[in-house]
């Protein structure tokens, strides 16, 4: 309620709504010539006071550009600094290191399982072998 009694005194910024309001409002007849003079200056002046603004701007950029180009700052190195510190701060989140931790260790009872899969396979093949073997042997001395 406050805030609509302060009307043009408001801190908060428009909503949509409100600027469609003020978009479509005709004020120009409730305005006298000398305050429309005065608006059309102010105008004027803002509009100059940005056109100046993004001049300094694009030549603080254009320095900035000339000083990261003098130390042997591009653009590739800017990423892979970036880059680096982002996966460095992301190593000793707590996160990772619980993950990674978990992760360690489930690879390491997969290999051990994988291991045993693969001693298994391997004592069965020696068995059949020895079967395989055993067998021939059988059978060359049933042929006799």
């Amino acid at each position: 309620m406050e805030a609509q009694a302060q009307g043009l005194l408001e801190t908060e910024p428009l909503q949509g709504r409100d600027e469609d309001a003020v978009a479509s409002a005709d004020f120009s007849s409730m305005l006298s010539e000398e305050e429309k003079e005065e608006l059309k200056a102010e105008l004027v002046q803002l509009e100059d006071e940005i056109t100046t603004l993004r001049q300094v701007l694009s030549a603080k950029e254009r320095h900035l550009v000339e000083i990261k180009q003098k130390l042997g700052m591009n653009l590739m190195n800017e990423l892979k600094q970036n880059f680096s510190k982002s996966w460095h701060d992301m190593q000793t989140t707590t996160a990772y290191k619980k993950t990674h931790e978990t992760l360690s260790h489930a690879g390491q009872k997969a290999t051990a399982a994988f291991s045993n899969v693969g001693t298994a396979i391997s004592k069965k093949f020696g068995d059949m072998r020895y079967v395989a073997k055993n067998h021939d042997v059988l059978v060359s001395f049933s042929l006799l």
